[in-house]
């Protein structure tokens, strides 16, 4: 599948993964939901040799005996998951910077799914923005600290 970068929200964590697997999904076990702190985790699979860290290094918290998960130190953006016997290292899919590039596929652990999910679509769309303020919108623009969807030569 194709390459792609990302990293986390302050731009001190990168990568590039050269190669995906075929498997962008999402899951909603509970350890998957307390690692992204949300109701599930979208996921995609990367060969662990396919994945090089462009800038800084993420930190780990091992989750499990077999798993690590990693993000940020410094913003605290979930980056991956990892079965640290395994093969492969499983991004966030919302880390990286273009993520509908890879729409998910599948769902996984569904024993742990909330049981509203399957009514979300079907919430009304309010049209807020969050910047409908022009003042709270200029005094956001003027502060914001997260990084850019692209490499660049420095975090933010």
């Amino acid at each position: 599948m194709t390459e792609a970068s990302g990293g986390c929200q302050c731009g001190a964590v990168r990568y590039h993964a050269a190669e995906f697997a075929d498997n962008p999904h999402i899951c909603h076990c509970r350890m998957c939901q307390k690692a992204v702190g949300n109701y599930f985790a979208a996921l995609i699979s990367v060969p662990r040799g396919k994945l090089t860290w462009t800038r800084g290094s993420p930190a780990r918290f091992r989750s499990s005996e077999h798993v690590d998960r990693g993000f940020c130190a410094n913003c605290g953006t979930p980056l991956f998951y990892e079965d640290v016997t395994g093969t492969h290292v499983t991004l966030t899919l919302g880390s990286l910077d273009n993520p509908e590039l890879f729409p998910p596929k599948t769902q996984d652990g569904m024993q742990g799914r909330v049981s509203f999910f399957h009514a979300l679509p079907g919430l009304p769309d309010t049209g807020d923005t969050g910047s409908d303020d022009p003042e709270w919108a200029a005094a956001i623009a003027a502060s914001n600290r997260q990084h850019p969807d692209l490499d660049t030569d420095v975090s933010s």
